[in-house]
């Protein structure tokens, strides 16, 4: 009976091609070392939050641009106020999250410790799920901010999201600290960029060097279908407008899950990194919205937003025009690193607890902004919960700005929902609660088998009789070290089972057999239609019913051949055989191997 496995050369160059990408194993006492300081520690976490301004202010005018015209952008400065005014409520409320709770988790945690199960699972399937669509939502704007400065590309979007992703993914298997180096690059180059981009332009149009854009009739007439959507602004679309620009709020949570990977003392490092997420978001969003009310751009459908002020302020093809939208690229990019950071992390958590699977335990826009919000929810209601439950110092003030963050990510998640629920907000409305109901499949199957396995009054350690089989094809060294093996373990009874099938020479085998193995039984069964598995399962039911054991050990030969691509060469009935005896009850499965001279 034959096996195979790789070789040492094979594991060599497995192992090599795993340095390459993940680089060396770090050693437990070298966890400290891999905390992340501050300036790093905003490019991991906050890089999602700080994108959030590249596209931000194009989500409110798609929207309000087919059903108002031109007259879309005077909307933009009082919705992006109250947008910043909930990401003011935001910051302050997990700033307590961050201090309350310094072990990490966020919402999870806070949800879980202050109102019960349920509501925690709710809020770690909105993150997971938020996680996830958030890489592809980056990954689409990031190929629209490439293909706005070289149209040359427009036809390739899928390939290069694909691209993108794969870049990311590969700089994460490096690791948190290294990735973050990397990062800190793109992420610092475009805020100095956008500060530039909107410092200058309010100075140059304030100024009067800088005049707004003239009107792109085709591109107005494409998005309001020549004026016939035109039809005026009504409050359900203000309110899409809100819960379209409320997107750019994502990510702000993520520090509060990552707390632990900041240096000493890191509720400090953390709630630091928390207010600069905020004011590089918030300020950037707001002046964007203003340098929109003073140039008048027209929104287009094969270039950004961004990419339109960069080239009316700095000029199309100057090097900070250049250096803007590289930069974009870039962090739209690797904004998507905040998923790669967090995912895993919350995933450990959330396994810990026994809600996913314990393995993990080790280490479009709708879509995502109803898990992005409901997450939110549960964290403020969670920490409301926790200053009435400690009435620790200044409690009543925790209460008081956690109370409002509830009542505006609430009202958001509500706004959201019922303005897009048609255009893709049913999605996670479905998935968070399928994903809610796995974790607790889960932690019931975990639940059972602790039960399963539990010690009871009265238990001892059993008197076991064992009857040990060795499946046999014919007499070779690999045989012969597998019944020398089933010789040591002392059975009660020890015998080797041949199967007939139609080209077997019985005579021969028996003639061998008792020259070299005549102390053990030879057993031989037919299989006329030659299988191979089906015969030894039914000898086994057999010993079963004749009650001389209570387990059944079968110990298979295998030899070991020297490449790995060897093994698709051989028989693989060792392998067949081993899987059906998997789930027979009361059977042991031992492989004997033989490496090859």
């Amino acid at each position: 009976m034959t096996g195979g496995r790789g070789d040492h050369q094979h594991v060599a160059a497995y192992s090599t091609l795993k340095r390459f990408l993940v680089g060396r194993p770090l050693a437990t006492q070298e966890a400290d070392a891999q905390r992340l300081p501050k300036r790093i520690a905003l490019a991991v976490f906050s890089s999602d939050a700080v994108s959030s301004t590249a596209y931000g202010t194009e989500e409110i005018l798609t929207v309000l641009v087919p059903v108002a015209g031109v007259a879309a952008i005077g909307y933009l400065v009082p919705i992006s106020l109250l947008l910043v005014g909930v990401l003011v409520v935001l910051v302050l409320s997990y700033r307590q999250t961050i201090y309350a709770y310094p072990t990490g988790g966020g919402s999870y945690i806070v949800s879980r410790e202050n109102l019960g199960t349920t509501p925690s699972l709710v809020a770690a399937a909105s993150l997971l799920v938020d996680y996830t669509l958030n890489v592809a939502v980056s990954a689409a704007a990031g190929v629209a901010a490439i293909t706005s400065a070289v149209p040359s590309l427009r036809g390739h979007p899928v390939p290069l999201g694909i691209g993108l992703v794969a870049l990311v993914m590969l700089v994460n298997l490096r690791g948190l600290k290294e990735s973050g180096r990397l990062f800190a690059v793109p992420v610092y180059t475009y805020v100095i960029t956008l500060s530039a981009l909107i410092l200058y332009g309010l100075f140059r149009s304030f100024t009067g060097s800088l005049h707004p854009l003239p009107v792109d009739r085709a591109q107005l007439d494409h998005f309001t279908r020549n004026g016939a959507l035109v039809t005026g602004v009504t409050l359900y679309a203000l309110m899409k407008a809100f819960s379209s620009g409320a997107v750019a709020l994502s990510g702000v949570e993520a520090i509060s899950n990552g707390v632990p990977a900041f240096r000493k003392p890191e509720s400090r490092n953390a709630s630091i990194t928390l207010a600069w997420t905020g004011m590089f978001l918030g300020f950037p969003f707001l002046g964007l919205a203003v340098l929109a009310s003073r140039l008048h751009p027209t929104l287009s459908s094969h270039e950004t937003i961004l990419s339109i002020f960069g080239n009316h302020v700095f000029g199309r093809g100057s090097p900070l025009y250049i250096v803007l939208q590289a930069s974009t690229a870039a962090i739209l990019c690797l904004s998507a690193n905040t998923s790669f950071a967090d995912f895993p992390r919350l995933s450990s958590i959330v396994a810990r607890d026994g809600f996913m699977p314990r393995q993990l335990a080790h280490r479009g826009d709708p879509l995502f902004a109803v898990g992005l919000f409901t997450a939110f929810t549960l964290s403020q209601v969670g920490m409301v919960r926790h200053h009435l439950r400690r009435r620790e110092r200044g409690w009543r003030s925790g209460i008081a700005i956690n109370a409002v963050g509830a009542t505006a990510t609430s009202v958001v998640l509500v706004v959201v929902l019922v303005s897009k629920f048609t255009s893709g907000a049913w999605v996670p409305a479905v998935v968070i609660p399928g994903i809610v109901m796995a974790f607790k499949a889960v932690d019931r199957h975990y639940r059972s088998v602790e039960e399963a396995l539990a010690l009871r009054p009265g238990d001892t350690v059993p008197v076991v009789h064992n009857t040990v089989v060795v499946p046999v094809g014919n007499l070779n060294r690999g045989v012969l070290r597998a019944l020398g093996y089933a010789k040591a373990l002392h059975p009660d009874r020890l015998v080797a089972l041949s199967v007939g099938l139609e080209d077997q020479r019985f005579d021969e085998l028996r003639t061998r057999w008792a020259e070299l193995c005549s102390d053990i039984d030879l057993e031989v069964v037919e299989s006329p239609y030659r299988e191979f598995t089906k015969p030894i399962l039914e000898f086994l039911d057999t010993l079963d019913r004749q009650g001389s054991n209570d387990v059944v050990t079968v110990v298979i030969p295998e030899f070991v051949v020297h490449r790995w691509w060897q093994q698709a060469l051989h028989n693989q009935s060792a392998l067949i055989l081993k899987g059906r005896l998997l789930f027979r009850p009361n059977t042991v499965v031992i492989s004997v191997p033989s490496q090859l001279d």
